[in-house]
């Protein structure tokens, strides 16, 4: 009776040991943080370098648009929406509709944020130069 006691015991450090050889490269049981209010939606690869109207475009935005669309245009949950994202590629939402949604605002139509209301204080020559920026980070991450 005590054989298969000390045969039991055997297997069981056998295979604890081997349970742990194998999961060592393992991380420790840590939960991933669930996003929060005001974290960036989508990931955004930056230029090298930005064109003299989109560096003039970066500080407007910065200024003015990435407490709503978040740095570099990725979003900000619970804000706004990515302006690095498919829906925004020239094709579907062309230059003039930036300067449309500054001067008149934009009735929420793609995402559920809300309506976004007119912006003071930027010029035609500004929104020219954020979508210059925009533009430019857009087509390094690969939306044309």
């Amino acid at each position: 009776m005590m054989k298969k006691y000390l045969v039991a015991a055997a297997a069981l450090a056998i295979a604890g040991g081997a349970y742990l050889a194998l999961d060592s490269g393992s991380t420790p049981d840590v939960q991933a943080k669930a996003p929060a209010e005001g974290d960036p939606m989508v990931a955004v690869s930056l230029p090298d370098s930005l064109s003299s109207n989109a560096q003039m475009g970066q500080r407007a935005f910065d200024a003015v648009c990435t407490d709503c669309h978040g740095a570099s245009g990725s979003g900000k949950l619970g804000f706004g929406p990515p302006l690095i994202h498919k829906i925004y590629e020239p094709s579907h939402h062309g230059d003039l509709s930036f300067l449309a949604a500054v001067q008149n605002g934009v009735r929420a139509h793609h995402w559920k944020f809300g309506d976004m209301p007119p912006v003071e204080g930027l010029t035609p020559s500004d929104v020219i130069n954020i979508v210059a920026y925009v533009r430019e980070i857009q087509r390094v991450n690969g939306i044309q």
